[in-house]
């Protein structure tokens, strides 16, 4: 390619980017776990609540389980997107780009997603460390993902 100036950006970003999405699943992985073991029961002869919602986490707030679910998925299909990535960072090739930037795409909208419900479920309070923690690290992934994105587009 043109320009590998942009390579070691592209390679430094790809695995902070890798390291936090896999943070993210392992924590909603967690999050998940904890919800079906610590969740709602009912007893066998109990009907469901009026008020009843399938996606129940007795951590956290309203938000929470929303936010959980589409942050582990955000952090499954942007490690995966990372190993694209880094095939294109080795390759530095035309041929290696579009895999490289159809998936960090993909990653990155679905990042923007969990990041749009992890606002929100900051702005509701109640939530424990682990869900500040993996809040946090979907808003940062946000922007540092754009700017691997960028960068691989740059180095073209």
């Amino acid at each position: 390619m043109a320009n590998a100036g942009l390579k070691p950006v592209a390679g430094l970003l790809l695995v902070l980017n890798f390291c936090m999405y896999v943070i993210v699943a392992a924590v909603g992985g967690w999050a998940i776990n904890h919800a079906i073991n610590n969740g709602f029961f009912i007893g066998s002869g109990l009907a469901l609540p009026a008020h009843f919602s399938p996606i129940y986490f007795p951590i956290g707030n309203a938000a929470t389980g929303f936010f959980v679910i589409f942050a582990v998925i955000a952090g499954v299909v942007g490690a995966a997107a990372a190993l694209a990535g880094f095939h294109h960072v080795r390759a530095w090739s035309p041929e290696s780009l579009p895999a490289a930037a159809s998936s960090g795409f993909m990653a990155w909208t679905l990042t923007l997603l969990a990041m749009g419900l992890a606002v929100k479920e900051i702005e509701l309070h109640g939530r424990n460390a682990r869900l500040i923690c993996m809040e946090s690290f979907t808003i940062i992934l946000a922007v540092t993902q754009l700017f691997y994105l960028l960068a691989i587009h740059g180095g073209r």
